[in-house]
């Protein structure tokens, strides 16, 4: 059973004896290390429910490469990953970095000095995380208030009001009917909900 409490890695390479031999080193640092040799048995782990906290990808793999399967870990399962290989070509190197790794590590590696790669690869990923997450919430807030600004112009123009009343009207409308604001807003926008315009006040 996996210790929450661990970093969990995803180590892929089809060299079993770097695969223990870091798996193993790692273990003794504090990681969780989970191993596969092609990128066909990594996917058969994340099928089994399994999400790791960070990947480190050999370039070369029988079968799908290692990119193809970083990009199905960026893309599908949201795992910051970061590329291996025993070559250290331009060209490896910025087909890795274009793909989003976190780094290009060269064989052979030490665990002892890999851990604190690993550990800062880990943390730069955790920042780069709640920055989008931040991001997505502005950006949710920027499109919520331009979609009741639409539809306060919206009761404005159809039933001639000035921009106050039109929010009010549009507020009230929320209410009656318990619903949020910017929910009443979209479907007003997209033309599917009516607002009723109180009926003008008799004169004496």
């Amino acid at each position: 059973m996996i210790d929450v409490a661990l970093p969990c890695l995803l180590l892929v390479d089809d060299d079993r004896l770097v695969l223990a031999t870091l798996s193993r080193g790692l273990t003794a640092l504090g990681w969780h290390v989970l191993c596969a040799d092609s990128a066909e048995e990594a996917r058969a782990q994340l099928m089994d429910g399994l999400r790791p906290d960070l990947a480190l990808l050999d370039v070369r793999l029988p079968g799908d490469d290692g990119v193809t399967l970083a990009r199905q870990l960026r893309d599908e399962h949201h795992v910051p990953f970061l590329m291996l290989s025993a070559y250290s070509d331009d060209a490896t190197v910025a087909q890795a970095a274009g793909h989003g790794a976190l780094g290009y590590l060269v064989k052979p590696l030490d665990p002892q000095q890999l851990a604190p790669m690993l550990r800062t690869a880990l943390a730069r990923a955790h920042e780069q995380a709640a920055l989008q997450a931040n991001n997505d919430q502005l950006q949710t807030a920027l499109d919520t208030n331009r979609e009741i600004n639409v539809a306060i112009g919206i009761a404005m123009m159809q039933y001639r009001l000035p921009r106050e009343a039109a929010f009010d009207l549009l507020r009230k409308a929320a209410r009656s009917q318990r619903r949020k604001l910017a929910e009443l807003a979209h479907e007003v926008v997209q033309g599917s909900e009516k607002l009723h315009a109180p009926a003008p006040s008799a004169t004496a």
